[in-house]
């Protein structure tokens, strides 16, 4: 995330605009309570008041690795086998059509240089992914819920990349550095215990394990994989516990800031200093 220009101003979210506190307690997403744990504030600026910033470069690149990645994903699900022209053509596509759908102000020279940077991220993860070619997915983007009212608690809703075969769920990220294991599974937990509680409560059975496929944009792009263990109980426990913390915060709309280093990559940083 990019810190954004001091002129430029957040707006209201195309479609969405503000959403109401009874909305956001109905269901709630790990990206939702990642940020609400983040800073309150800032979740304030995105989700209850739906304001936006324009779409940063390194988001478009992200957006269009993504649609590239289910390509592939899809691609092996229909048991299809596509050439890597194949997959650059689709990249190609969907650069394209996301530049028309939100347009990206690039720099004089740098959307081309960004294009061939996430194609060389794509090519790594083609030519390093530990996934066999042949391997069929369980399942590829799929939009999963998980009810928890018998524990008070919101309806947990989230979409699941991919599911490799036996039960492994996997979630692509892309970083400018290499991960740290340790710091990786502290961070994301989460998003990855989210990710365990929707697909067991979808299958009715635990995953085998979770991958953090993180390419990194060195130099020389690499695919980084961290494979995490089954949620444990205690997991599960925190997460719930963080889902209690959201309820209480938005009930009584508790919108304290947390200042700190993160609030130099905030796209808020100006709203959240003029905010009383």
């Amino acid at each position: 995330m990019t810190a954004a220009p001091a002129n430029e101003a957040a707006t209201v979210q195309p479609g969405g605009g503000p959403r109401s506190i009874e909305d956001l307690l109905g269901t709630v997403s790990a990206s939702r309570l990642t940020c609400f744990q983040q800073c309150r504030l800032k979740f304030m600026f995105r989700y209850v008041l739906g304001l936006k910033k324009p779409k940063s470069p390194a988001l478009h690149v992200g957006s269009a690795v993504h649609a590239a990645l289910r390509f592939w994903n899809m691609a092996r699900w229909r048991n299809e086998r596509p050439s890597l022209k194949d997959f650059h053509d689709a990249y190609a596509a969907q650069w394209g059509q996301l530049q028309e759908q939100e347009p990206v102000k690039w720099p004089d020279g740098e959307q081309d240089e960004q294009k061939k940077t996430g194609w060389r991220l794509l090519e790594t993860v083609f030519r390093e992914s530990p996934i066999p070619a042949d391997e069929r997915p369980e399942a590829v983007e799929v939009s999963v819920e998980a009810n928890l009212t018998c524990l008070g608690l919101p309806k947990l809703i989230g979409v699941l990349d991919l599911v490799r075969a036996g039960g492994r769920i996997v979630d692509f990220k892309s970083s400018g550095k290499t991960p740290d294991p340790v710091q990786v599974a502290h961070m994301l937990d989460t998003q990855t215990t989210a990710y365990s509680i929707l697909y067991r409560q979808s299958t009715g059975r635990p995953e085998t394990a979770i991958e953090l496929h993180h390419l990194v944009k060195t130099k020389a792009p690499k695919l980084v994989v961290t494979v995490l263990e089954p949620a444990t109980e205690t997991q599960r426990k925190r997460l719930f516990r963080v889902m209690e913390s959201y309820v209480n915060g938005l009930e009584r709309q508790d919108w304290a800031p947390s200042p700190g280093l993160q609030c130099a990559s905030c796209e808020f940083f100006n709203e959240c200093r003029l905010y009383c």
